[in-house]
């Protein structure tokens, strides 16, 4: 299977700034327009329904790089006790006036330090992937850290290798940064993580651009 990222070019770029800068001011500048891009109905929204089968109603959740709210938080907040982080201010702003049900928090993902064992589940769509890849180990082993035994993970992963690129997306710049599907998988197994399913889904904004969708289990003996 090929896979494809938005409007990129393969290999080293060297970075003119901050990623994390380029990802926040990306953000920021497209939030409206991000929001209306998103739909309701896609194969990744679907997949959410697993959580909804598998956790208590009520149940602790993280939406970690929860953007506008919408559509990830709206459907959770249907059934769990959610709280949302995001980077950008702007999507922040949003999810308030969006997912009213939800508590949202401004923060890098990088950088979360809830207490051990906060959560119930922690859901991330498309938001590790614009994290350096050197990052995402010390980023699955802190999720692992506040997930309560037995505690859900749905993250959206690298389906294919890119060191890191920055290119134009929905009319601004942004960075992106990821492993290929094997080396995930083997990530997440080595933080800790029992591996239900993992599946190639198809990007809901961007139809050419396709992702690791990974449900994984905190499982202690």
């Amino acid at each position: 299977m090929n896979f494809y990222f938005p409007d990129t070019t393969y290999g080293e770029r060297k970075l003119d700034k901050n990623p994390r800068e380029i990802v926040k001011k990306g953000y920021n500048a497209i939030a409206s327009k991000y929001l209306a891009a998103r739909t309701k109905d896609s194969e990744d929204v679907r997949l959410l329904k697993e959580l909804v089968d598998r956790l208590p109603k009520g149940a602790k959740v993280l939406d970690a790089g929860c953007g506008s709210g919408v559509p990830v938080a709206l459907f959770l907040a249907k059934y769990f006790d959610v709280t949302g982080v995001d980077i950008s201010e702007k999507q922040i702003q949003l999810a308030r006036r969006m997912v009213p049900k939800a508590k949202f928090i401004c923060e890098d993902l990088t950088k979360l330090d809830f207490p051990n064992e906060s959560f119930d589940a922690i859901c991330s769509y498309y938001a590790i992937i614009h994290i350096p890849r050197s990052e995402h180990k010390r980023i699955l082993q802190n999720f692992y850290r506040i997930l309560k035994p037995r505690g859900l993970a749905l993250l959206c992963m690298g389906a294919g290798e890119l060191p890191h690129d920055v290119a134009e997306y929905h009319g601004t710049r942004m960075y992106w940064s990821h492993f290929g599907s094997e080396k995930n998988l083997s990530l997440l197994k080595d933080s800790g993580y029992h591996i239900i399913w993992s599946k190639i889904v198809k990007d809901a904004t961007y139809p050419k651009s396709a992702h690791l969708f990974v449900l994984g289990e905190k499982y202690e003996n």
